[in-house]
């Protein structure tokens, strides 16, 4: 018998137009959502920045607050060229830099303690590291001042009024929640792999310089971006701790020495606003790209 050859249509779901309408409707409201939140979000960046290039006289005079008439770099150029700001800007990059160190470093080591290293109590411990993240510096700030002031008129030590205090009281605020992150990341790498490297003869230290760090390095870099941005941000402790103008981080000393009683300087103000940005903005766009790229390849192995 010879064999018919029968040409089969391609069977096309009685839903496919549906499911295709509500693809479009759904990736219209999902535009729409997102125009909304592009406009919510960008608009004070961009009126501080149109702000920036206005002199004080345009800013005070009753016009169109979105409109430059007369654009001019003087405000950047007085700021860049004074020396209180420039300080601000040195003392508050040494203590990020400090801080973000000193905070990958204990927050390594003591979340490869707690997620690897089993001993009575590592999972009680690991909790209150995090619950203590959940404390607000608000009702920190004055039990730290006391303890500092405790600490002078024992040792003679003064502790307030320098800029490298934040170094001490930063970590205070990054370190728990940095931990709970690197927790999350070395508890979800497989034991197999510490398991052969101790069988091989690696140390602890080994296995996680060598094994755990090269692939926790998403969660190395999220923790990173989170403590700069603690650290670089940060208003409380700066305006609680220091006084003096040389010793003022750049969020204190851009409000403390562009506002003078009740005259604000508003185009220094949103000048020194934007410049003070600019770091967090440069750190996320070249890092947040690895971060969102190690995510993605964790996600997609076996």
């Amino acid at each position: 018998m010879a064999d018919a050859a029968v040409a089969v249509a391609p069977v096309r779901p009685a839903s496919y137009g549906s499911i295709s309408r509500d693809r479009r409707w759904a990736l219209r409201w999902s535009y729409f959502f997102l125009v909304l939140f592009a406009i919510f979000f960008l608009m004070p960046p961009l009126y501080m920045l149109l702000t920036s290039l206005k002199t004080s006289a345009e800013i005070s005079a009753a016009t169109n607050p979105w409109w430059v008439f007369a654009p001019t770099l003087d405000n950047y150029i007085a700021l860049l060229t004074k020396n209180d700001f420039l300080i601000f800007f040195r003392n508050s990059a040494l203590v990020s830099i400090c801080v973000v160190s000193l905070t990958m470093v204990i927050s390594v080591l003591a979340a490869f303690s707690l997620a690897r290293m089993k001993f009575w109590g590592s999972a009680t411990l690991a909790t209150g590291v995090f619950l203590t993240y959940l404390v607000p510096d608000t009702l920190l700030f004055i039990p730290l001042f006391k303890m500092f002031a405790w600490i002078h008129d024992v040792t003679g030590i003064q502790l307030i009024n320098h800029w490298w205090t934040m170094i001490i009281l930063y970590p205070t605020l990054s370190v728990p929640f940095a931990t709970w992150i690197m927790i999350g990341y070395f508890a979800s790498i497989p034991k197999e792999l510490d398991e052969a490297a101790l069988i091989d003869g690696a140390s602890w230290f080994q296995t996680l310089t060598k094994i755990f760090i090269p692939v926790a390095m998403p969660g190395i870099i999220a923790a990173m971006i989170f403590s700069f941005t603690v650290s670089w941000a940060q208003f409380l402790y700066p305006l609680a701790f220091t006084t003096s103008a040389s010793e003022l981080l750049l969020p204190v000393g851009i409000v403390t020495t562009l506002i003078k009683g009740d005259v604000f300087n508003w185009g220094q103000i949103m000048t020194g606003a934007l410049l003070g940005a600019a770091p967090p903005l440069i750190i996320y766009a070249f890092l947040m790209d690895y971060y969102v790229a190690g995510l993605t390849a964790g996600a997609t192995k076996g």
